[in-house]
């Protein structure tokens, strides 16, 4: 139960600063790749973004699914 919720916040904070980080403006985001409107688009940047986030969000689920070190088997 606990691992579960740790894992929540973990990617409810990875999906917070991702979020921050695709909609800021910052230095060197690249061309823009696909334009959503006159004003958005999806830039070379967030691809990167996007994968940090991917990776970080895998790393919290295999360290959930993952089996206890030191649990004893109850058989």
């Amino acid at each position: 139960m606990f691992r579960w919720a740790g894992a929540l916040l973990a990617v409810g904070a990875l999906s917070v600063f991702a979020v921050l980080l695709l909609t800021g403006d910052y230095i060197r985001e690249g061309p823009v790749l696909v334009t959503l409107s006159a004003t958005h688009g999806i830039h070379r940047g967030d691809l990167g973004v996007v994968a940090v986030w991917a990776l970080g969000v895998i790393g919290v689920l295999v360290g959930v699914l993952s089996p206890r070190r030191g649990a004893h088997d109850p058989s």
